[in-house]
């Protein structure tokens, strides 16, 4: 309770309520046009394949109708290309290299004859020394490149001339990149570069029509090498092969498709060269997660689409046609939830419940402490925090509509309005930020023991208090000991009275156990509602202003932030 309590910090601007309303009619429009347009932007639902506009791959949407084999998903190893390859040429000093035509050979001669200096390798495949000639030294591998040179000096040289010859630069070269890439060109590299540098310079494969099984390499012409992606991606393998300068890379057209969603390692569509493929291998490339059960395949290259629905073991020999989706699914009873127990108590931590026990059967495995205060048990749930949060969410944006669509007759009342809307629309971002507890009322069950527990739900048992918090709109927000007949005013007092007058404000009493009483100013001097230790009492503000509706809005926003998170935003 006293994090709660601490909550009170957020309660920041402490501008009166009588500057409330909307902005201009110029801004209001623009705004409203505004959240039209993102509206429009990300609200987007997308479901599957086929049922549902594509989703944006690399902020280009998908096009299904230019290609209706590529199912709406992500293509595997789109995300290989991010410009790494391209910042990294690679100037091959690798012992498999073969000399080429332009290579630089640094070479150092020393004893009875001396030379230091960079040659290159001519049109011929040659290079020159000084008082020996020209040294064939074309397609030779750089590990034997010394061995070469060195003999071919020994034939003039026979004693008392030391030979080193090394690589000192790969030939450049400008290479043509075409076909499905997202910029076709001409890029300059090395010719130990490989084509993934080029790829990646020409912007990476077009994941919506470009195929990563079959990019070709052209020397004059002629295919000199075909290299399949999903060979590096999977295993790191790629041909070993040198470009030359004029050498066209051409990425073919997407061959076949079928996604992979769900339960896998790898959500991806995945491409196959065969007319069909069967769900082994496609599952091999996704990697369905433990859990995994069930395959549900959705049949989407037939006249009218249609579903299969397999136990995972027994789908792995099933054809995958182009178009097809699989959808891995854990389809398992719920056989036992887990529930944590926290607070006042003398048992474990966790609990593990079988499906459908009630907070009763769990209570009777708890060890309540000594100073528990077992008629105050809380439940925290997942799924009411997440309600509370969404209805939140609901009202302060219905808030934001009402202040962005307000009229103004008069250019002073616009000026005025849009100074207050402002100061609404801040307010309004704070209280997004507000998380809610979860918390259920259990004070008005029937029969609290009845309850259903759900997986994730936190029992909270409280500490005995002897403590009574007032928060919200008092001069001095405090925690007071509770005092035997002492009614709701005489707290309010206690804690610096209301900050606004007593008619205009509005209490609420927050019971331990979630259940709460809205105060009239008659229940205020203690008639029809009991105070017990542990209450808190919220004071809402006042709320002024001229339009009603707007008035009705903010005040039913502060309940629900006093009542789902025990917090009341002030403006």
């Amino acid at each position: 309770m006293s994090s709660l309590f601490g909550m009170s910090s957020l309660f920041g601007m402490s501008n009166p309520f009588g500057m409330l309303g909307a902005t201009m009619k110029n801004l209001c429009e623009i705004l409203i046009k505004s959240l039209m347009i993102l509206s429009l932007a990300t609200g987007m639902s997308v479901s599957s394949y086929g049922q549902a506009a594509p989703i944006a791959q690399d902020g280009e949407p998908a096009n299904a109708k230019a290609n209706p084999t590529v199912p709406a998903h992500r293509a595997f190893g789109a995300s290989i290309f991010g410009g790494e390859f391209a910042n990294q040429s690679f100037v091959g000093f690798n012992p498999s290299y073969e000399i080429s035509v332009g290579d630089k050979i640094s070479l150092q001669m020393w004893g009875g004859f001396e030379f230091a200096g960079d040659v290159s390798v001519d049109a011929q495949g040659n290079i020159f020394i000084p008082k020996v000639g020209p040294v064939a030294v074309q397609s030779v591998r750089n590990q034997d490149l010394n061995q070469v040179v060195a003999d071919a000096v020994g034939t003039v040289f026979r004693k008392n001339v030391g030979v080193y010859a090394s690589l000192g630069g790969a030939e450049p070269v400008k290479v043509f990149v075409t076909g499905f890439v997202k910029q076709a060109g001409l890029f300059a590299g090395h010719s130990s570069d490989s084509v993934l540098f080029f790829l990646d310079a020409a912007g990476g494969i077009d994941p919506l029509r470009g195929s990563f099984l079959d990019v070709k390499v052209l020397r004059a012409g002629r295919e000199i090498q075909s290299v399949n992606l999903y060979d590096f991606i999977l295993t790191g393998a790629l041909p070993s092969f040198q470009i030359a300068d004029g050498d066209t890379i051409v990425v073919r057209p997407v061959l076949s498709r079928a996604a992979v969603l769900g339960d896998v390692e790898n959500q991806n569509a995945f491409e196959f060269a065969a007319k069909e493929i069967t769900a082994a291998e496609l599952l091999k490339l996704a990697r369905p997660k433990p859990q995994a059960t069930h395959v549900r395949i959705s049949r989407n290259n037939r006249t009218k689409t249609e579903v299969d629905y397999i136990a995972i073991d027994a789908v792995l020999p099933e054809t995958i046609y182009p178009g097809d989706v699989l959808e891995v699914v854990s389809d398992k009873l719920q056989g036992t939830i887990s529930v944590r127990v926290e607070g006042e108590h003398n048992s474990a931590q966790e609990f593990i419940m079988s499906y459908g026990a009630t907070l009763g059967q769990l209570l009777s495995k708890v060890r309540f402490g000594a100073n528990a205060q077992r008629d105050a048990v809380q439940l925290l749930r997942t799924s009411v925090k997440e309600r509370q949060k969404e209805t939140l969410d609901a009202q302060l944006r219905a808030l934001e509509a009402s202040v962005l669509t307000a009229r103004s007759k008069t250019s002073a009342e616009a000026e005025l309005r849009q100074r207050e809307a402002e100061l609404i629309l801040q307010w309004v971002e704070r209280a997004r930020n507000v998380e809610p507890k979860g918390q259920v009322s259990l004070g008005s069950a029937s029969s609290v023991d009845e309850i259903l527990l759900e997986q994730g739900d936190i029992i909270r048992i409280p500490r005995t208090s002897n403590l009574v918090m007032v928060h919200g709109d008092v001069l001095f927000p405090s925690a007071m000991a509770f005092q035997t007949g002492s009614t709701i005013e005489n707290y309010i007092e206690q804690a610096g009275g209301f900050t606004q007058s007593r008619s205009a404000s509005n209490v609420l009493i927050l019971h331990r156990d979630g259940s709460f009483d809205k105060v009239s100013k008659r229940q205020l001097k203690g008639k029809g509602i009991i105070l017990y230790p542990g209450d808190e009492i919220f004071v809402l503000p006042r709320v002024q202003t001229k339009s009603f509706q707007l008035a009705q809005d903010i005040i039913t926003i502060f309940y629900q932030l006093a009542l789902s998170a025990g917090v009341v935003l002030r403006l």
